[in-house]
């Protein structure tokens, strides 16, 4: 009665749990993916909300009169700001070359790290 069957069907125990070993890693493997990805999206949008504050204030400044005192050659604190609940530091410096003004635009944050993005335009009387 001990008599083998030839033709089994179905998977052991061993096979099965091999399987669910290499389907962990799998699953190990993607789940730091997801946390780079959200990581990811949090320093895009922490990058995209300085874009809007920078050329918001670089467009307020190129409106501005050349006679302006906020127009003069020099660096210019132009305070801070909260936007999403990050506090964006802002300063801008402003260079004369003959007719020229030269408008560098920075702004400035910590998410972790410290993050800047600079922005420049150029301005002629």
């Amino acid at each position: 009665m001990n008599k083998r069957v030839r033709n089994q069907r179905g998977f052991s125990l061993l096979e099965v749990l091999i399987g669910l070993v290499f389907l962990a890693i799998g699953i190990l493997a993607l789940t730091g993916l997801h946390v780079a990805s959200v990581r990811g999206n949090f320093n895009s949008h922490h990058l995209m909300q300085a874009t809007y504050v920078a050329q918001d204030r670089l467009e307020f400044l190129e409106a501005q009169p050349m006679s302006s005192g906020l127009m003069q050659a020099g660096t210019y604190g132009d305070g801070t700001v909260v936007v999403s609940g990050v506090t964006f530091n802002r300063s801008y410096t402003v260079s004369v070359n003959g007719n020229l003004r030269t408008i560098n635009y920075t702004v400035q944050w910590n998410s972790g790290t410290n993050h800047s993005i600079t922005f420049s335009t150029i301005r002629s009387l």
